[in-house]
């Protein structure tokens, strides 16, 4: 490629930031980077009516937290600033000048209550009301105004619109990098609105001016923006400018399969739909979020990466470095990607083992003080490091090895009748008299002399090894029993056995 790359992830601040937009800018950003390009953010905010407080800063902090990195945007700014479209107000006026100046753009002033009217009447015959090259001539609008009228109302302020102005019988023709050769006839398209009279462009001018003005070479974008593309390549071609590369992404679809993946599906089926958890600043309702489930980054952009992508081989973990080395549009799938939440929790699991073990130490220190445990770090980590295997998140860590830091006060029923039997109290008598001889209390040497004692008294191992897990966890669970022997200590495992006999007998 000779023009350096450049993308862009454009969304508008009306709400949280599904991970189906998340996708969208983790491709863009992969894109850029394998070409040794820039990512841009810009904030399209120029429908203030939809617009919701924090939205932004949720957007930008949900792309910080996946480590996607933008090179240009709000806060960072670059040569085409400023990348918020309500800063940008002034400028496009000036494009919508040129094209009614070239014939590619009228005044429309047509009532909400004229055009209410046409509906109906269209509804009447059976048909649908389009404002386009069909009827435009003959409708409240500058090309069946003269000069003078025209300039006439628009003297008075009279309200307007001005819509782009479609060409007639003509063959649209289109390469997308997704999905090949697209044609659309212009006679099913209608004149869309550009510009309204309170100096505000709708999304489709000021997106196409900034994409132009920012030099962006490849629009990257979901397949919902299908429809609008006739009318943002006709935009490019009316101002004589070069059209960029289009590529439209694949939905992320429902577990099932069925339709477009949505917050319900997610509250229904107990998993989150945003990168970060969002407080509804009007309701107060709270949406849950990746984070703060305690899902890690890499696990999300990594599974995400996979919902709608392959580099064509088996591997399914990725860095986000491999994965702008290996990303390809052409790789990218045509049809719709099935959300599974099994899988996204098979990823964490995955990245969890992959994490340093202080740094689990240090997520796992608030949950132990919660439970009023004070413990040195290095036993910590030693405990961590003997059941992060068996875990998903940090959350689980607790129920995993709460052992290793309180006795049990109970046991359960089903694992007591099981390992409990007549004549365990006075195995564990005896084996409190074993454990209370040996002065070599490491994990080795406790197992080889308890292993040895045990072939001695000519028993099977499961008499004395189950009800010791039982004395010791409460329950029929947890590491090797001598592992939990040795690191709470011997008097420790005696005082646990003592207990137990108490209980049980």
């Amino acid at each position: 490629m000779d023009t350096k790359v450049r993308v862009r992830f454009a969304p508008s601040p009306t709400g949280p930031l599904h991970i189906g937009g998340l996708r969208t800018a983790l491709y863009n950003y992969l894109f850029a980077k394998k070409h040794n390009g820039d990512f841009l953010l810009r904030i399209e905010d120029t429908d203030q009516n939809r617009f919701v407080e924090g939205a932004e800063e949720y957007i930008k902090e949900s792309l910080t937290w996946c480590n996607i990195s933008y090179d240009e945007g709000p806060e960072k700014p670059g040569d085409c600033g400023p990348y918020k479209q309500s800063e940008r107000k002034d400028i496009y006026e000036e494009y919508v000048d040129k094209l009614i100046d070239n014939g590619r753009a009228y005044y429309a002033f047509d009532t909400a209550e004229e055009l209410d009217a046409k509906r109906k009447e269209a509804e009447k015959e059976g048909t649908k009301f389009s404002y386009g090259p069909k009827n435009r001539d003959a409708l409240n609008n500058s090309l069946s105004l003269s000069l003078e009228e025209l300039k006439e109302r628009l003297d008075k302020n009279d309200d307007y619109v001005i819509r782009f102005k479609t060409e007639a019988h003509k063959t649209l023709e289109f390469h997308d990098e997704i999905r090949g050769y697209i044609e659309v006839d212009t006679e099913v398209l209608d004149d869309k609105i550009l510009f309204k009279s309170d100096g505000m462009p709708t999304y489709h001018l000021a997106n196409i001016v900034d994409d132009h003005l920012m030099r962006i070479t490849h629009v990257i974008r979901g397949e919902e923006w299908l429809p609008s593309l006739p009318l943002h390549v006709s935009l490019y071609q009316a101002f004589g400018w070069e059209v960029p590369k289009f590529a439209h992404l694949p939905l992320i679809l429902k577990p099932s399969g069925k339709g477009k993946l949505s917050k319900r599906d997610g509250d229904q089926l107990g998993f989150p739909v945003f990168p970060i958890e969002w407080k509804d600043p009007e309701t107060g309702n709270v949406s849950a979020g990746y984070r703060e489930e305690g899902y890690l980054p890499e696990t999300l952009t990594n599974m995400l990466a996979l919902l709608g992508w392959n580099d064509g081989t088996d591997q399914e973990f990725f860095s986000l470095e491999e994965m702008s080395q290996k990303f390809e549009l052409t790789r990218v799938h045509k049809s719709g990607a099935k959300f599974d939440p099994e899988k996204t929790e098979w990823f964490q699991h995955h990245y969890l083992q992959e994490r340093p073990a202080g740094e689990l130490v240090d997520q796992f220190m608030p949950i132990l003080e919660e439970k009023g445990v004070k413990a040195d770090k290095s036993y910590i980590e030693e405990v961590v490091k003997t059941i992060r295997e068996r875990a998903t998140f940090v959350s689980e860590f607790w129920e995993l090895s709460s052992f290793y830091f309180k006795a049990p006060t109970a046991f359960d029923e089903k694992s007591a009748k099981k390992a409990w039997k007549k004549d365990s109290q006075e195995w564990m008598r005896a084996l409190i008299g074993k454990l209370e001889s040996i002065e070599d209390f490491s994990q080795s040497n406790v197992q080889s002399e308890v292993k040895d004692w045990i072939n001695t008294q000519d028993l099977g191992f499961g008499k004395i090894m189950q009800p010791l897990r039982l004395s010791l966890v409460g329950a029929m669970q947890g590491p090797d029993a001598f592992h939990i022997a040795t690191s709470i200590g011997k008097a420790e495992t005696i005082s646990r056995l003592n207990f137990a006999i108490e209980e049980l007998s």
